[in-house]
């Protein structure tokens, strides 16, 4: 009898957890899509100059780094829209001698890698991005990275980082190893206390800002 009791008992108690999870879970994506449109708008008032600006800065801070340094392969990306400019970041990596590469956005939103051979390697990709020409080299490319540059909107104190939302860039994290440096590329005021995270949001070890340089996450 105490066996059938259990049994009978155990799906009323899973439906229940799967409705808390599930209304967790849309709370989660709330918070996200709130603080993603304030983050956005933010953006949207900057002027080209001052993204040009904040790119060179953060462009000198990543050269600085020694960790960059010593790097010999790089994944990077190339900015679009408001972000921070860093087309001159990649050019840089390149020009020093680092084996650089950027991501391929692929139909399911995963992330494909191939390296990058000077501006006149890049050919237009899906959504009106710019990706290499260079081949493929799978989504596991990234795992071969010294460091690891990513976009952010933000990132808050233990490493959270609020990306576009489509999760592409919380899958290539997983595949990087524990003690390669991930560091995030921010204006000035997005650093924040706090951001709102899952079990499977991918954290960086590290942010570039314009006017505060790197701040390294424990």
């Amino acid at each position: 009898m105490h066996g059938m009791a259990e049994s009978d008992q155990s799906p009323i108690a899973g439906l229940a957890t799967s409705s808390d999870q599930d209304a967790a879970a849309a709370r989660l994506a709330e918070r996200k899509a709130l603080l993603r449109k304030d983050l956005i708008a933010a953006r949207a008032r900057l002027s080209e100059a001052d993204r040009a600006a904040a790119g060179r800065s953060l462009r000198d801070a990543i050269l600085e780094l020694p960790e960059v340094g010593m790097a010999g392969t790089i994944a990077g990306y190339l900015s679009v829209g408001t972000e921070p400019e860093t087309r001159g970041l990649v050019f840089a990596l390149w020009k020093r001698g680092s084996y650089v590469l950027l991501p391929m956005l692929r139909d399911d939103n995963d992330l494909d890698w191939a390296s990058y051979e000077g501006p006149e390697s890049l050919v237009p990709g899906p959504r009106g991005l710019l990706q290499p020409s260079e081949p493929a080299r799978g989504l596991a490319g990234i795992a071969s990275a010294d460091v690891v540059i990513v976009p952010a909107l933000a990132v808050d104190r233990s490493g959270h980082r609020l990306g576009r939302g489509g999760g592409s860039y919380d899958r290539a994290l997983a595949r990087v190893g524990a003690a390669v440096p991930t560091i995030a590329l921010l204006y000035d005021s997005e650093l924040l206390d706090e951001v709102p995270a899952g079990p499977h949001d991918q954290r960086v070890r590290a942010v570039a800002q314009p006017g505060a340089g790197i701040t390294r996450i424990a």
